[in-house]
């Protein structure tokens, strides 16, 4: 599931703009889903998904206080990395909902859902 509604989040970004640098990019502590840019903003997105979930649950609750620290951690790192410090950055969740009878999936894009200050 994880993978499909990734894929589907990269197709929803791209259809709206935004240049894809990484998809999976690992390091030694953890992983970024995807990252991308949008004019010249650094995206970090973590991706979320259910399988025919019921409304009133939506995936991106399980972006917890803990969850947030390491996407915190992993973008100063990829920063760093990339020798791209000083650039504007940000984290963003984008919520995919499956309902794989009808075919469908819903996506809520939550823009700069983790603070990086």
């Amino acid at each position: 599931m994880g993978y499909l509604a990734e894929g589907i989040a990269r197709h929803y970004l791209i259809k709206k703009g935004y240049k894809i640098l990484a998809a999976n990019y690992k390091m030694n502590f953890g992983e970024i889903d995807i990252v991308a840019k949008n004019d010249d903003t650094v995206i970090f997105v973590e991706v979320k998904a259910n399988k025919n979930a019921s409304p009133e649950f939506s995936p991106e609750i399980r972006v917890d206080y803990k969850k947030k620290n390491k996407l915190m951690k992993l973008a100063t790192a990829y920063m760093m990395n990339q020798k791209m410090a000083e650039s504007p950055w940000q984290i963003d969740i984008i919520s995919v909902n499956v309902d794989s009878e009808n075919k469908k999936a819903q996506i809520k894009h939550f823009k700069n859902a983790v603070n990086n200050y």
